[in-house]
């Protein structure tokens, strides 16, 4: 177990907390990797009976780590190993038998959205936020947020969040249907915890099953969407606008565009 993700376990409940609080739980690829290995072996363990997903500190996860992958210079993972890892998570998350809980105490933003959005249940503290912000440093949303987020809220709503890179806080998520409640900070802990406790003393075939057919009705386009952003971010990874969005980021400044999704380097 790596120093980035910490494991409780107690009355049938797996808590996975991801914990980077030095870059607000922003995550690299082991962590990512990590992540998708503990959520699909938590299956095999009949002791474990639901999953809650949480970040330690001020934020729930900020995305991917973008200044860790700046700072590997060539090293980094191929986009496609990063997509692969990815969209791993998140099918290991909505593919899991177990009801898994997203606790969201602070930010979710970029893949960290779409790990929160990707759980059965969502609970997040009114101070938290939603944000895709992949078009502000020439990427795309991924994650299966291009399906998970219009299922949940329509198409407009939706190009709003991918398009504009709006941030949505945690009560208007709730009101727009795109998580399950938003609650006072102090009430957070109380009532993820009682949900974590009912589903564990439920039955677990019926929770499973119930799973799968609200996941089989709303998300029969997640594996063609994770194609697709698989395909177009692997493209953008290698941009001449993501070099110029992630450096401008990087060097607080506003990006410049060349408007052209011009590659710098092969992607194959």
């Amino acid at each position: 177990m790596s120093a980035s993700i910490q494991i409780e376990e107690h009355q049938g409940t797996l808590r996975i907390t991801i914990d980077r609080q030095a870059r607000m739980n922003a995550i690299d690829l082991a962590t990512m990797d990590e992540l998708g290995a503990l959520i699909v072996d938590a299956q095999h363990r009949p002791e474990v009976r639901v999953i809650v997903l949480t970040g330690a500190g001020k934020a729930f996860c900020t995305g991917a780590d973008l200044a860790a992958a700046a700072a590997a210079g060539g090293n980094e993972a191929s986009p496609e190993r990063v997509m692969d890892s990815a969209n791993a998570l998140i099918r290991a998350i909505v593919d899991s038998p177990l009801p898994v809980i997203a606790r969201v105490n602070g930010p979710a933003a970029g893949v960290g959205a779409s790990i929160a959005l990707a759980a059965d249940l969502v609970y997040a503290a009114e101070s938290a936020y939603l944000l895709l912000p992949f078009t502000s440093i020439g990427l795309m949303p991924d994650g299966g947020a291009t399906a998970m987020v219009a299922a949940a809220m329509g198409r407009a709503k939706a190009a709003e969040l991918a398009l504009l890179g709006a941030r949505l806080l945690a009560p208007e998520a709730a009101a727009a249907g795109l998580i399950t409640r938003s609650l006072p900070t102090y009430e957070l802990d109380a009532e993820v915890e009682a949900v974590a406790a009912k589903l564990a003393a439920g039955p677990r075939r019926a929770l499973q099953l119930t799973k799968a057919a609200l996941n089989a009705a709303t998300l029969a386009e997640l594996d063609a969407a994770l194609a697709r952003e698989k395909t177009g971010q692997s493209e953008l990874l290698v941009s001449a606008d993501f070099l110029e969005g992630m450096t401008a980021m990087l060097t607080r400044r506003p990006p410049r565009f060349a408007g052209a999704p011009t590659p710098i380097a092969d992607p194959a």
